[in-house]
């Protein structure tokens, strides 16, 4: 490593390997550090992305795709199942090569990348985040930059040291338990949704394919929940009840927050993006495609500031408006329609089951599916048209 950058990176998964991509390619230094020893593992993630999201963004490969979805069945309580009609494609990915390869695509760009790079402090002086300090192969390094890019996702200690308050409320944190499992016989083109307080209070259980008899079988239940019961005694009982035969290929459990962005992600020398940034979908949790969002527009708008000489906190809002803009709107409608659907009863899951099967199937689609649901919440029907329209 060199002793300054123009930009320093901290965390290699999509957010932070797209604003290392696109502050190399607008034409400053860019240092990309990840604290574990291979870039996409471990992996915490369900791994499903809608296709157009994700195509907006990189040239999509083959090699990234695990399974093309185009259907979802929501279960209800009452065990009922409800086929969604829908054009949407969606892709279940193979995040290992996925991630490992956005970091790639950096470093062809020209970013330099290191892992096993455990940033454990930020450099100040003159009253701005001017480094960090890292150990990286158990030698401790003082390194330099002009900004610092926090992508060190859902905890965020780069967030915390700058003084960042990155506190997430109890009710807004999912702790989830996944594993990915072998002879799971379901339809391999459909994702599956579960929507019950007693498989997961204050969430929702999810089936993604990934292959011939594979898939990725989760939940994720509010913090407020876990008290009683963790996560993972909620998904095994689920899987000894419906997938008793099934033989588990990995396990996994990690923190999902569902909450509004962080207002403040910015200060003098340093920005917060992606997981850091609660740039994630409060509603389904899912984070890749807008972690991506921010990290190139964190990647650009860094490296302009570095350019101009100016990477004072006016500088950089630029960032966190322009995406507040965009994205942080429509993150910010999906957390009111969480507030609402997270809180409904099984009784009333049942009644908007039975309100849908009134419908035709091939009116059966996401947005008359929340217009039911939503009948006693009018308000939030103007956004879910926004959203899914």
């Amino acid at each position: 490593m060199k002793p300054k950058y123009d930009i320093i990176v901290v965390g290699a998964g999509p957010a932070g390997s797209m604003a290392a991509y696109w502050g190399v390619k607008a034409g400053v230094s860019v240092l990309l550090l990840e604290k574990d020893s291979h870039i996409g593992l471990p992996v915490r993630c369900a791994e499903g992305v809608n296709s157009k999201s994700i195509e907006k963004l990189v040239p999509v490969q083959d090699a990234w795709i695990a399974r093309r979805i185009t259907g979802v069945v929501f279960h209800s309580p009452s065990g009922k199942q409800l086929n969604i009609q829908s054009d949407e494609v969606g892709y279940v990915l193979h995040r290992k090569r996925f991630d490992y390869d956005l970091a790639r695509m950096a470093a062809d760009q020209g970013a330099e990348v290191h892992t096993r790079a455990w940033v454990y402090d930020l450099v100040r002086e003159e009253n701005r985040i001017s480094g960090v300090k890292v150990n990286h192969l158990g030698e401790e390094k003082t390194i330099r930059a002009d900004v610092v890019i926090g992508a060190d996702g859902v905890e965020s200690r780069v967030g915390r040291w700058a003084g960042l308050k990155t506190h997430v409320a109890l009710k807004d944190m999912e702790t989830c338990a996944q594993v990915t499992a072998a002879n799971i016989d379901i339809d391999p083109d459909s994702i599956h949704l579960y929507f019950s307080h007693k498989l997961a209070p204050g969430g929702y259980l999810w089936i993604f394919p990934k292959g011939d008899k594979i898939a990725n079988i989760g939940l994720g239940i509010s913090g407020e929940y876990c008290r009683k019961k963790s996560p993972y005694n909620y998904l095994m009982e689920f899987m000894q009840h419906h997938f008793s035969q099934a033989s588990v290929l990995t396990t996994s459990l990690g923190g999902v927050t569902a909450s509004k962005p962080l207002k403040h992600i910015v200060t003098d020398g340093l920005v917060l993006t992606g997981d850091a940034a609660r740039h994630s979908n409060p509603l389904t949790g899912g984070g890749i495609a807008s972690g991506m969002t921010a990290g190139k527009l964190a990647g650009e708008i860094a490296a302009a500031a570095v350019k101009e000489k100016n990477v004072s906190k006016n500088r950089l809002l630029d960032y966190a408006e322009t995406f507040n803009k965009t994205e942080g709107k429509n993150l910010a409608k999906f957390y009111r329609i969480k507030e609402f659907v997270y809180n409904l009863s099984d009784e009333d899951l049942i009644n908007i089951e039975k309100g849908v099967t009134k419908l035709p199937e091939e009116k059966r689609t996401l947005v008359n599916i929340f217009k039911v649901a939503l009948v006693k919440k009018p308000s939030l029907i103007l956004d879910v048209i926004k959203l899914f329209t």
